[in-house]
């Protein structure tokens, strides 16, 4: 029996799938919404928040494998204490519960976020690096870096468990939330576009990855998770290519992201409303970061990533159909 928190999440969702194809019995944990589309009787679906410690210890029970998927994302003052609580508090407890049922092996999804930003942006981002104040000020990535961790720590209480840290993750999910967010902007033909480089890879190729590790002899490791690093421009021109829309053709200075994330702040402080733009989301957008996807390549030789192109057109096609049902 294996178990997925954050099932019903961009990441939990897509393993989910892939585990229930490969004839897995899943059991899998959601706070608020529910795994949609889905009809399998090898199939649990099970509502426990992370924070609730006597819950976790309740859905363990039985357990051999767990994924942890479940996290947050943000990047809202107002978000602040709430992201640390899920993404460390949350961590450990999932850590707690797992050592105190003896599992064989746990997968913890951190991010590139938890690595940090290289201070030469020329340097591909590795394995080695580490989130510090010198390279970054992302209150997410310290997040996941502090959940990170708790999963050492559980590495040294005895058990195994190995950590992947995917880049931005492209998926037909939710588009009113996460990386999916880029399809509905580019779909409204927002007009304007960044300079900055990142690394992107499939969900498919993520669920893939995590299965393969969880199935290995690997263990206290982590792998970074990113098929190819590509300017934010180029990835919008390649969805709009996938939607048949206008492409975004007005520039994001420095200058004008750092007018709009002050502005926005302003208005977050008189009216309480979540910006659209921060600080930390502005310098991720407009920051050049390439990752070194070497490692987990090395380690799992058959692997292969889809190309970026056919990651989009594959998206565009599942969220236009998603669209076309409503």
């Amino acid at each position: 029996m294996i178990l997925v928190t954050g099932g019903s999440g961009l990441v939990g969702n897509e393993l989910v799938i892939q585990l229930l194809a490969q004839g897995k019995r899943v059991k899998a944990l959601y706070n608020k919404t529910r795994i949609t589309g889905i009809t399998d009787i090898r199939l649990e679906e099970v509502q426990c928040d992370i924070l609730d410690v006597i819950g976790l210890e309740e859905a363990m029970e039985g357990i051999d494998e767990v994924y942890h998927c479940a996290g947050l994302v943000a990047f809202a003052p107002n978000e602040l204490s709430r992201l640390f609580k899920i993404n460390v508090e949350g961590t450990a407890n999932i850590v707690n519960a797992a050592l105190n049922a003896g599992i064989r092996k746990m997968l913890h999804v951190s991010s590139i976020a938890a690595l940090g930003r290289p201070v030469d942006p020329l340097d591909l981002v590795n394995e080695k690096m580490d989130f510090t104040s010198r390279t970054d000020t992302s209150n997410y990535g310290e997040s996941k870096y502090l959940g990170e961790l708790e999963v050492w720590r559980g590495i040294a209480e005895g058990l195994p468990a190995v950590i992947i840290n995917p880049s931005l993750i492209i998926g037909a999910g939710n588009w009113n939330e996460g990386s999916t967010e880029l399809f509905k902007s580019v779909y409204n033909e927002f007009p304007w576009f960044t300079e900055g480089t990142t690394g992107f890879v499939d969900v498919r190729d993520v669920a893939r990855a995590m299965i393969m590790l969880m199935a290995s002899d690997i263990s206290s490791q982590r792998f970074i998770v990113s098929a190819e690093n590509a300017r934010f421009k180029n990835v919008l021109g390649m969805i709009a290519k996938g939607f048949n829309k206008k492409p975004a053709s007005r520039k994001v200075t420095p200058l004008l992201a750092g007018i709009i994330w002050r502005l926005e702040a302003l208005k977050y402080r008189f009216t309480g409303k979540a910006p659209m733009l921060t600080k930390e989301t502005a310098a991720t957008a407009m920051a050049t970061q390439k990752f070194d996807n070497t490692k987990l390549r090395k380690w799992l030789p058959s692997f292969s990533f889809h190309a970026l192109p056919d990651t989009i057109s594959y998206t565009c096609a599942a969220l236009q159909q998603k669209l076309n049902k409503h």
